[in-house]
């Protein structure tokens, strides 16, 4: 699949191209905000000299790959999630919420985070000191331009207060939304064409160093499509610098389980990279 990699880091934005680095001109927003962004990429980088050996540099500063663009969030947008909104549900009402999303036509979308709040790759992401159930739920996360068309794809980590929203599914916005409660990056990958059914997510916890959680699944099996999704957040707001939309998970770990302070989040989806964070409570 044919692709640019656009990396936002703390000395600039550069595109990677067939394993070729580039600095890019101008500010993020007015970069990434275009129509037919891969071809506008690839114009851009035909006038510009090849950056060599910039690779460890890259990596040793990145920051996430969002510049004043809000990021939104789907959920219930998997079997195994509806599952698992239902299990956590101490209502039992609740629960029949959970099941009628799954199934309607309209989906759950809602509000995730401001730039500020999002964490870059290698930086920390919190857990709720007053939640005592606390996840990472890994998304294939969309770029969406101003015009309302998927320009790129990143990788999200949506993170979950399951105690808080099971206790009430009207205190959704309190278990997801939080400083430092979603991340995204290494890059934004801006394909040639739609990413691939069969593209998989996977995530790996580590708690000392020592796996406790690993697993992975093909989006193919999210019973919602991208663009209905897109067009859904779009319907009635406007973003003028394009947005993210984090498109929900299937990989979530066993019930017993909880994040801990110091706990080690990887989660990597091909084509597109591997984001590491590491967990820490919040304030």
């Amino acid at each position: 699949m044919e692709q640019i990699k656009l990396y936002r880091t703390t000395g600039g934005i550069y595109a990677c191209y067939k394993d070729t680095y580039y600095k890019m001109k101008g500010e993020w927003d007015a970069l990434v905000n275009r129509e037919s962004l891969f071809s506008a990429i690839k114009a851009d980088i035909a006038g510009l000299p090849a950056e060599n050996g910039v690779a460890a540099e890259i990596e040793n500063s990145l920051l996430a790959p969002i510049g004043s663009q809000e990021i939104w969030a789907a959920g219930v947008t998997y079997y195994r999630s509806r599952v698992a909104r239902m299990e956590e549900s101490e209502m039992p009402v609740g629960a029949t919420y959970y099941d009628l999303v799954y199934h309607a036509e309209r989906p759950e979308l809602f509000f995730k985070s401001t730039a500020a709040r999002v964490a870059g790759p290698g930086q920390p992401v919190c857990i709720r000191r007053d939640s005592e159930w606390n996840v990472p739920e890994p998304e294939l996360t969309l770029f969406i331009n101003s015009e309302g068309n998927i320009q790129g794809y990143t990788v999200g980590n949506d993170m979950s207060s399951r105690s808080i929203e099971g206790e009430n599914p009207l205190y959704l916005p309190q278990a997801k939304v939080y400083e430092k409660s979603a991340a995204i990056g290494p890059c934004l990958m801006v394909p040639e064409h739609p990413i691939p059914s069969d593209t998989c997510i996977h995530m790996k916890i580590f708690r000392s160093g020592e796996l406790q959680y690993k697993d992975e699944v093909p989006i193919s099996q999210m019973k919602r499509e991208h663009g209905s999704l897109a067009a859904y957040l779009y319907r009635e707001c406007a973003f003028p610098a394009g947005c993210y939309l984090m498109t929900g998970t299937c990989l979530v770990p066993p019930n017993e389980f909880t994040l801990q302070e110091g706990d080690v989040v990887e989660i990597s989806i091909d084509h597109i990279g591997v984001l590491v964070n590491k967990v820490r409570a919040g304030k």
